[in-house]
């Protein structure tokens, strides 16, 4: 009945724009009182008339809770899905994917600039069941394609990248996936479904840290998947009841109140990040800027055919080396020392000892010199005035 449910409510929302679909899919009003926001149903269980006589498909919030509903029918609707499930942690919806899809003896293919959590996930927990995975510049087609083996059963694609900002062309790789009988994973937590829609570009799931964009305020940690085939969803739908690591209902709540400013904020983030990238090209003491809306990068025309604009992650080096970039990030005032991204406020990391501390001596190691920045929406002048000083 659940499922049904989402099914429908995507279908709903498909010929709606973009901005209208965050506000409204899944966000009907409550029929008990009108309130226009979903109320958050924090309770645990749900009185049933008689044995298996479900009110609207509830009985326990672990399988199924209103509130998350709601956030799981918008993620379906915003990504053009058919499915989505929301978890505790963007790792706990990549935990359920690995679990629900692969067996002992099969391979995957990740990235080799992946995301230092997803790498220690493979590193140090899947590889234990028995799960062997290749490392790949997904940015090369041929290398994505020579990856693949006849154990292969998924090619996991970050675009754009964490923290190299590495671009990958979904559609070139799904034809990769297609050819070889594969499924393709793309995590969209750069990019976000304002900026990117990998499912209809033939990616097979997506995956997203609620906790970055899509919450926007940095007040909340969850994770979703959203899949493009109904089988698919209930499929993890029916893992992510068996495993628990469900988002809850205050968290659910929460990240879809974030939504409903998605699209202006990844406006804003987006202007003011150009403009950032403008002054650290500029700048004696920054060696490279890493940003795909730079016409240099290598990813660049792909960019600018998937992505409505280049987002708000920028990385750079700095001469001097790893002590140089610390000094940076320690020096920094507006824009806050601290992981994660996505936020409203601007943040500055050292990638090597925080955020991608993990993949240290891996093929996946990022440079020492790099410095992350995840620009915010507050007045640029004021953010261009506080790299300055930080980089002396």
């Amino acid at each position: 009945m659940r499922g049904t449910t989402l099914l429908t409510m995507s279908d709903q929302h498909s010929h709606q724009s973009f901005e209208t679909r965050a506000i409204h899919a899944g966000n009907t009003a409550d029929p008990l009182t009108g309130a226009v926001v979903p109320p958050i149903y924090q309770v645990s269980t749900y009185k049933q008339d008689g044995v298996g006589g479900l009110r609207g498909g509830y009985e326990y919030s672990r399988s199924a809770n209103p509130t998350r509903t709601a956030l799981e029918e918008n993620l379906a609707a915003l990504e053009g899905g058919r499915r989505g499930l929301a978890f505790a942690s963007g790792l706990a919806a990549e935990d359920c994917l690995l679990r629900a899809l692969l067996a002992p003896g099969d391979h995957v293919v990740i990235p080799n600039d992946a995301y230092g959590g997803t790498f220690r996930l493979f590193a140090k927990v899947v590889e234990r069941w028995g799960v062997d995975f290749s490392v790949a510049n997904t940015s090369d087609i041929d290398a994505v394609r020579d990856a693949v083996n006849d154990r292969t059963k998924l090619i996991w694609v970050e675009t754009p990248s964490n923290p190299l900002l590495g671009i990958t062309d979904i559609e070139a790789v799904a034809g990769v996936a297609r050819q070889a009988g594969v499924k393709l994973v793309v995590d969209n937590t750069f990019a976000s479904p304002y900026l990117q829609q990998p499912l209809a570009l033939g990616a097979d799931v997506v995956v997203h840290s609620l906790t970055k964009y899509m919450g926007g305020h940095s007040d909340v940690v969850g994770g979703a998947l959203v899949t493009a085939d109904a089988a698919l969803g209930e499929e993890l739908a029916y893992h992510q009841n068996a495993m628990g690591a469900v988002a809850g209902p205050f968290d659910s709540w929460i990240v879809l109140r974030g939504i409903k400013t998605l699209a202006v904020r990844m406006d804003r983030h987006s202007e003011n990040a150009a403009k950032v990238v403008e002054m650290l090209t500029q700048h004696p003491k920054v060696t490279q800027v890493l940003y795909p809306g730079l016409p240099e990068h290598p990813g660049h025309e792909i960019a600018a055919k998937q992505m409505r604009s280049f987002g708000g992650m920028i990385s750079f080096r700095v001469q001097g080396g790893e002590e140089a970039a610390v000094e940076v990030c320690n020096r920094a005032q507006l824009f806050t020392l601290g992981e994660s991204l996505g936020g409203v406020e601007s943040l500055i990391e050292h990638p090597g000892r925080m955020t991608h501390a993990s993949v240290a001596g891996s093929a996946l190691e990022v440079p020492a010199d790099l410095v992350r920045l995840s620009v915010g929406i507050e007045n640029a002048d004021d953010l261009l005035a506080d790299l300055r000083q930080a980089l002396g």
